[in-house]
């Protein structure tokens, strides 16, 4: 799975995200995963995909619709496990950044805001 590093106003500390953009990556997200394995300044990034679901879901997190551009256009707080649904009807949206609770807050991301892709790795070859 490919991994992208994100800043927001060439701010640190950059998120380190991976990259679900195959069927079955989009598919699977963070289902079945324990709340260890997003910690804190990590994330997943869902595209093409403008709604999720929490089913089979074992913790909560914060989701950011972004364009293409990477320019957010929605910040949804706290997406409870299980019973949480979130979806964009902004036409603009394109994908799906989903993060640790508390990650909005933390780094300041807001409506309107322009996240920046700082590098590609692909985790393969790590």
């Amino acid at each position: 799975m490919k991994t992208i590093g994100l800043t927001l106003h060439g701010q640190q500390p950059e998120l380190c995200v991976q990259v679900a953009d195959t069927f079955l990556s989009r598919l699977r997200g963070l289902m079945l995963r324990s709340p260890q394995s997003l910690p804190m300044g990590t994330g997943l990034l869902i595209a093409p995909c403008t709604s999720i679901h929490m089913m089979f879901m074992r913790f909560a997190i914060d989701v950011v619709y972004i364009t293409k551009d990477y320019e957010v256009v929605k910040c949804v707080r706290h997406v409870r496990p299980w019973i949480g649904i979130s979806a964009s009807f902004d036409r603009r949206a394109w994908a799906v950044l989903e993060l640790p609770t508390g990650s909005i807050d933390r780094y300041g991301i807001r409506s309107g805001a322009r996240l920046q892709v700082a590098d590609m790795v692909d985790a393969a070859t790590k």
